[in-house]
């Protein structure tokens, strides 16, 4: 096998802030031993066609080479895409093959062609021919789709292969020598060390940390529940950097605090991995605060004993009544409508119809504007699913609104599939006429998230009687996960960017308990179809499994798909729901909506 690298090679579009795909090689001779006139070009408009049975048929993915790494110098990720020719007679029509590369969240491509001719089925080595595009500079990150199909292309039909290649973060040891991530960071190695001295009445913490080539600047912070300290330190050629506080004794109230050190890398700025230590003080407490901490405590005893004889002697008679020592939680009134996009997977058609069902509880129950791909296909047909997902990402982020993230099987599968794991194909996507809108959601919000400061945007449950924890994706494990719907009324304060417990007084919304949220009919509704789920995963084992579909299966699950969508925009619409019970489910949701 030779490998075609590529140098300085034009691309034809424009090279965007978001990504960097492009191809830094270029090297025109092509040749090897038994293949006769081989080139590369760009992508021309006007691809050579033939009928089916003239056209060659697909190549096939070379499993035995990296698709991830870096180039030649070290300096830039890239992946490298190898295919081999299938060795059957249709290689006599072969003409060349077309390479595509799409990044997904902004639609940026490139495209190649080689072009050649072989004689012979195997090369001069008895083995397939293998050709190899190298060195098509990605950003760390991002998801990429490489599609490829040999020349001419048949008029009818579709021999390309295709797959999804995610580039993994700047920790993945394959890229995180690149330049662009030494400038993040990557490699740097802290060795953080705290010590403790004590002093009459103060107590000196020393926190010296080992400072890296790209950042020039840092912050240590320390501290705890009760304050928050902070200083900045310059580098000035130095390797190793330390940083002291100092406390009176008074100001430590509490045992446990916290150090930070935030670095300034050239390129991630204010948004750069922060290493953290917790540290117990309490041992180097002296002892005369033991003794006043103990004073203290039998002063306030004694002051309680003193006021509960005094109240004992002195009741009012008239005011008898246990009940009134004890004022019940305060209900909370709604003030304002609040919005929230809900990202799911579609895992079963039970699911769908639990999902839905929760964006009828919240609307009607909860007073929630929900936003939801399958009760918005008008605008997201128009838009795209990345715009659509984009336009609504901006308008949450500029208000006080929230992301609800709804963790299943599928959500954790697809994640992996990005992460590298085998494809996932699930039956209910293939039949959505949004399709899987979960992959292109994880793209576009993870890297936000992981990168955020605070998470106060996103929400990460799951169904707690259908799902569980397992189903959460790594990235969402720093952050709180909630059991729907055993803690709905907590999720429905963050909602609402409200504190439940504040100092004195406890908030609860009357009918959101878990004991009594299925008591008015449309959450009702929503109980029912959790239940039904759970008794169908109960006898149905491996309900997961049943529900992928291999990629032959895919292709006649879109066709029967393309039949459903026939019906539903026919007149036989009401007919087709009837006997449709996701389809049903949707119907009635979508009716409630455009009725309020």
């Amino acid at each position: 096998m030779i490998h075609f690298a590529f140098f300085c090679f034009c691309l034809t579009a424009v090279v965007t802030a978001l990504s960097a795909l492009r191809i830094v090689d270029k090297r025109l001779d092509c040749k090897q031993l038994g293949l006769d006139d081989c080139k590369i070009s760009n992508c021309s408009e006007q691809r050579m066609v033939a009928l089916r049975e003239h056209a060659p048929t697909g190549p096939d993915w070379d499993p035995e080479h990296e698709q991830v790494g870096m180039d030649r110098h070290g300096l830039l990720p890239v992946i490298n895409v190898t295919w081999r020719i299938k060795a059957d007679a249709s290689i006599r029509t072969l003409n060349g093959s077309e390479i595509n590369i799409v990044e997904e969240s902004t639609n940026q491509s490139v495209c190649v062609q080689f072009s050649y001719r072989i004689g012979q089925l195997l090369n001069p080595n008895d083995r397939r021919w293998t050709f190899s595009l190298e060195d098509v500079v990605v950003e760390p990150g991002y998801t990429y789709m490489v599609s490829i199909f040999n020349l001419p292309k048949p008029e009818i039909g579709d021999y390309t292969i295709r797959k999804q290649i995610t580039i993994p973060g700047c920790g993945d040891k394959r890229i995180q020598k690149v330049q662009m991530c030494l400038e993040n960071g990557s490699l740097w190695d802290p060795n953080m060390s705290v010590v403790i001295d004590k002093k009459p009445e103060m107590l000196s913490i020393n926190v010296g940390f080992e400072a890296t080539t790209y950042s020039e600047r840092y912050q240590v912070s320390i501290q705890n529940s009760d304050f928050f300290y902070s200083k900045n330190v310059s580098k000035e050629n130095r390797t190793s950097l330390n940083v002291t506080f100092e406390f009176d004794e008074w100001e430590l109230s509490q045992c446990k605090m916290f150090i930070r050190i935030q670095p300034f890398f050239i390129r991630c700025k204010n948004h750069c991995w922060s290493p953290e230590k917790t540290i117990h003080y309490c041992p180097h407490h002296s002892q005369w605060r033991l003794i006043l901490k103990t004073t203290l405590g039998l002063l306030v005893i004694g002051g309680c004993f003193v006021f509960l004889l005094w109240t004992t002697f002195h009741k009012d008679p008239l005011n008898t009544s246990s009940s009134a020592a004890k004022e019940p939680p305060e209900v909370f009134q709604l003030q304002e409508r609040k919005r929230i996009l809900i990202i799911y997977s579609l895992d079963h058609p039970l699911y769908k119809n639990i999902v839905l069902k929760l964006c009828a509880f919240l609307a009607t129950k909860c007073g929630t504007e929900v936003v939801l791909d399958l009760l918005d296909s008008t605008r997201l047909g128009v838009l795209g699913s990345i715009q659509w997902l984009e336009w609504h990402k901006e308008k949450i982020e500029s208000s006080s609104d929230k992301i609800l993230i709804l963790c299943s099987r599928g959500v954790q599968a697809k994640w992996r599939a990005m992460c590298g794991d085998k494809q996932v194909f699930l039956r209910e996507d293939a039949r959505s006429p949004v399709g899987d809108m979960l992959t292109p959601s994880l793209s576009l919000m993870v890297p936000h998230f992981i990168r955020s400061t605070s998470f106060k945007k996103y929400i990460v449950a799951y169904f707690e009687d259908v799902c569980s924890e397992e189903d959460i994706p790594s990235p969402f494990h720093v952050t709180v996960r909630y059991k729907l719907m055993k803690q709905f009324e907590e999720v429905y304060f963050r909602i609402l960017d409200t504190e439940k417990h504040e100092p004195g007084k406890v908030k609860k919304i009357e009918g959101l308990s878990e004991d009594k949220y299925h008591q008015c009919p449309s959450s009702r509704a929503l109980h029912d179809a959790i239940q039904a789920f759970r008794t169908y995963q109960q006898e149905h084992p491996h309900w997961f499994e049943d529900e992928l579909l291999e990629s032959s299966e895919l292709e006649v699950e879109e066709d029967l798909d393309e039949i459903c969508e026939s019906l539903k925009t026919s007149t036989d619409l009401q007919t087709y729901c009837i006997h449709e019970p996701s389809c049903q489910s949707l119907e009635e949701t979508r009716n409630w909506f455009y009725s309020t």
